[in-house]
């Protein structure tokens, strides 16, 4: 236990430096918005729908489908007046990709990667383009990097029960915990400072749960594909999808909860 606790604690500044890079980059472009979140987005879809592939052991020419076929809804998902930007169009777009893609390629799972990756795509940049939509979609991020935060420290200096140990074996309760009460209080903060309203902060620990479900799903696919991480472009993170894989439930989950209450 003393050498496991070194060696997190150790690597804590490699991995402290990546998100800090992360962070600065999606706020960056979140902050300019138009073609420049959207180009982040799809970048960062691509780099998943990738890694998804390689989980799926999808074959090389079925990757390359995959691939085209997603690149279609991200397109249309470009501002105005490059496209039509987030609409119910790209929903029909993407499903239409998913059908396409099972269909040629005879690769059930490789063509649930199209939603998985495009939903939470539509979802974000939907939010960005809300009044006030700045405060909102960084609130959305912010939420789930402050649940990975608290529960992975909560999770490590206090241990405890495990979450699902035959999913992911260093999650417990006490992170899980710790990974609410860490969302709700930065969205008290993001109440205070940019108006984000109470309504969505209250649903803080609600969408901590949502981010845990997201993360221990990919964990479930990376167990069964035999990987730890789905990718290793990220150093002390993995891949793209380890670091979005909370954002990939806790988007659409916030973009259908602004429809349902008539915010959006």
């Amino acid at each position: 236990m003393p050498g496991i606790r070194r060696n997190w604690i150790a690597d804590l500044p490699r991995k402290a430096l990546v998100a800090a890079i992360l962070i600065a980059l999606a706020w960056i472009c979140l902050s300019l918005g138009g073609a420049a979140f959207w180009l982040l987005i799809c970048v960062a879809s691509i780099l998943m729908m990738a890694e998804w592939a390689e989980l799926a052991r999808a074959p090389r020419g079925a990757k390359r489908i995959a691939l085209y076929a997603l690149v279609v809804p991200l397109a249309i998902l470009a501002p105005d007046p490059i496209a039509a930007g987030p609409s119910w169009l790209v929903l029909g777009l993407i499903g239409g990709a998913t059908i396409f893609v099972g269909a040629v390629t005879r690769h059930p799972q490789l063509a649930l990667g199209i939603p998985y990756v495009a939903l939470p795509a539509v979802a974000v940049l939907w939010l960005r383009e809300l009044p006030g939509g700045l405060a909102i979609a960084f609130w959305t991020m912010a939420t789930v990097w402050a649940t990975d935060i608290g529960a992975y420290f909560a999770g490590r200096l206090i241990g405890g029960p495990k979450l699902m140990p035959r999913v992911s074996p260093n999650k417990t309760w006490a992170g899980l915990i710790g990974g609410m009460a860490a969302a709700l209080l930065v969205g008290l903060a993001f109440n205070e400072r940019f108006g984000v309203p109470i309504e969505l902060v209250l649903t803080a620990p609600v969408l901590a749960i949502i981010a845990q479900a997201g993360d221990l799903y990919e964990s479930s696919i990376k167990r069964r594909a035999g990987v730890k991480d789905s990718g290793t472009l990220l150093p002390g993170h993995g891949g793209v999808l380890d670091r979005l894989d909370g954002l990939v439930t806790v988007a659409p989950a916030v973009a259908l909860l602004l429809l349902l209450k008539g915010l959006g």
